[in-house]
């Protein structure tokens, strides 16, 4: 597993929202609801206690208990909300959290070194490893059964037919 006190990411404050101390996030998980499963965020050097998240346009609006005015939700502007990564929720089998994937040694089925995943983009028809090579040239590679017959905590192997 990943290291456990690892900071992942979830949301970061784009702004004020409204005056009486609400913040918009723009967010980096599943959505507003993922957010209610945790009641304490990481925010740079404080804690932010989570009183109510909802849906908003693009993104969500939150209000914390530490946040009471405008003036205070504009000075977090920027500030990105984190969580240990032995918080999230266990992983049933097959599934993965992109944070976890990032950075990992990525090998071919003919046992090639190819390089490292640098990225876990979606843009809409699934999720697609972006690989940096040594040489630095990076290349895309669907995440699916056949891409990608094998995954774990040491590292990622990757079809030898899909290697650019």
């Amino acid at each position: 597993m990943a290291d456990a006190n690892r900071p992942v990411t979830l949301a970061a404050i784009a702004g004020a929202h409204g005056v009486r101390g609400e913040v918009r996030l723009k967010l980096f998980g599943e959505g507003a609801e993922a957010l209610r499963a945790f009641s304490v965020f990481d925010a740079g050097d404080r804690k932010l206690t989570l009183r109510s998240v909802r849906p908003a346009n693009q993104g969500a609006v939150a209000t914390f208990a530490e946040v009471t005015d405008r003036s205070a939700a504009e000075a977090l502007r920027g500030t990105v909300l984190t969580v240990p990564r032995s918080a999230l929720p266990p992983l049933g089998p097959g599934e993965y959290y992109h944070h976890d994937l990032i950075g990992l040694p990525c090998v071919s089925t003919d046992g090639a070194a190819i390089g490292h995943v640098a990225a876990v983009e979606n843009f809409g028809a699934g999720d697609i490893l972006e690989i940096e090579k040594s040489d630095r040239k990076r290349f895309m590679v669907p995440m699916t059964a056949q891409a990608v017959p094998a995954w774990n905590a040491d590292g990622v192997t990757v079809n030898a037919a899909f290697v650019e």
